[in-house]
């Protein structure tokens, strides 16, 4: 089985869309990580991925 592994950074500060500003996962995703399949967490990154692209533009 392929592990996908937790993009924390250990620097964990929500914003108002309570969104943290460390691994840019939503609170929904960070919380549900654990139980997330493969497919989740691979969707997850990719998501968190294009918030922290916006954030630095």
């Amino acid at each position: 089985m392929k592990i996908v592994e937790s993009p924390c950074v250990r620097n964990c500060c929500l914003d108002s869309d309570n969104v943290c500003l460390g691994c840019f996962r939503s609170i929904n995703e960070i919380t549900g990580w654990n139980a997330a399949s493969v497919e989740e967490r691979q969707m997850i990154l990719k998501r968190a991925l294009a918030r922290s692209s916006i954030a630095v533009e």
